[in-house]
């Protein structure tokens, strides 16, 4: 079992990854570059563009369109560099020391390669079960691109049979994550004199008092669950991770915002979540506020939400992803994919990809070759074991 990745995969490792595909940016470069190499060999592609029409997701099969197949999928955008220190050119991968550098190799390019490099053979193959690629964009800001992708699917009545969302796991094959549902939360106060501090309503202290709710809510998560001890963070949590407000130290601040999320387990409702907290605000923040000065308080903005994946031990993708990883067990993860949104859409899923998750948005980002080589090994199993199936 050879312990490098071949030179095709690699070569196209470096090719995507020199695509500056970050989120706020266009990834119709890429795009158009990956339609072109498959139209090479003969294998149409349909694009699913975005209401600008400067993104795209796109589909392409390989074999029978008119079976149920399995869907490959990845997400062609990355996060930014902006105030990372790299020793290397983000986007001119180098490799050095048995890895390859450069952002997105681990999150997700390298998945992505791995599936094109591997067209040829399987186009080959003249395939009983299609192989479909599912190329999205946005996932690093909410998933958002498959959505639309997921959609066009439903539309043209395909129906694949599984999915395999190449994030990174080390090559070994989860099959349930968590959910993710994030708010922007909006507090209005009244400005006035800090020395007059009472005669206002300080936005920033009241934005305070619901952060501490929002971290009394997760300490409740992490003493009475529920739990799922397969997860690394076995319960439901809840974070703060920015806030901003204020003017100057002598003014009673107007405006204050903070960015907040639940990371929750699948069997956790994340809407009775927001609830809980919305109603409390509602009953002891806004009086209190109001009291002082009626044109002030709080309004909620949805940032984000993506559903936690179940997965079905029991499903076909999964057994063949166990057998194809030779692997005895699947794992749950923390982070959140693409996989609970193909779940939904009732194509069971699996998460199943080359790279380390703590390599994924640092500086200096980078997939072992070792992992490169396994995953290519690990899709060629997959699809002899469904063509077996098939038979």
């Amino acid at each position: 079992m050879s312990r490098d990745p071949s030179p095709e995969a690699l070569d196209l490792v470096k090719t995507l990854v020199s695509f500056d595909t970050t989120s706020r940016d266009s990834n119709l470069a890429l795009i158009d570059w990956v339609r072109g190499y498959l139209g090479k060999l003969g294998i149409d592609s349909h694009l699913v563009f975005d209401e600008t029409g400067k993104k795209a997701n796109l589909w392409a099969t390989i074999g029978p369109a008119d079976r149920p197949g399995l869907v490959l999928s990845g997400h062609t955008d990355v996060v930014p560099i902006d105030g990372q220190e790299w020793t290397v050119e983000p986007f001119k991968p180098v490799v050095k020391d048995g890895r390859i550098y450069g952002r997105g190799t681990t999150d997700m390019k390298s998945f992505v390669a791995v599936c094109l490099s591997l067209a040829p053979e399987f186009q080959k193959a003249k395939l009983k079960t299609p192989i479909h690629f599912a190329f999205s964009y946005d996932e690093e800001v909410g998933c958002i691109g498959v959505r639309r992708l997921i959609a066009d699917i439903k539309e043209r009545g395909l129906k694949p049979a599984g999915c395999v969302v190449g994030e990174p796991t080390s090559m070994k094959v989860i099959r349930a994550h968590k959910g993710k549902l994030s708010f922007r939360g909006h507090v209005r106060g009244f400005e006035c004199h800090s020395s007059l501090a009472p005669r206002g309503v300080n936005a920033v202290q009241y934005a305070a008092r619901i952060v501490d709710y929002i971290v009394r809510m997760n300490e409740k998560f992490a003493a009475d669950g529920p739990f799922d001890d397969e997860f690394d963070i076995p319960h439901t949590t809840a974070h703060t991770g920015v806030i901003r407000g204020g003017t100057a130290l002598n003014i009673v601040p107007k405006d204050c915002s903070f960015d907040f999320e639940f990371r929750h387990l699948p069997v956790h409702n994340p809407k009775a979540l927001f609830a809980e907290l919305e109603a409390w605000v509602r009953k002891e923040i806004e009086p209190k506020m109001k009291a002082v000065h009626a044109d002030t308080g709080v309004r909620f903005e949805q940032i984000s939400a993506f559903p936690g994946l179940k997965g079905d031990e029991d499903a076909t993708v999964t057994q063949v992803a166990k057998a194809a990883s030779g692997g005895n067990a699947t794992g749950k993860v923390a982070f959140g994919t693409e996989a609970g949104l193909f779940e939904a859409a009732g194509i069971p899923t699996v998460i199943c990809g080359p790279g380390d998750i703590d390599q994924a948005h640092k500086p200096d980002e980078f997939v072992a070759l070792e992992q490169i080589a396994l995953c290519e090994q690990f899709l060629r199993r997959m699809v002899e074991r469904l063509e077996a199936k098939a038979a």
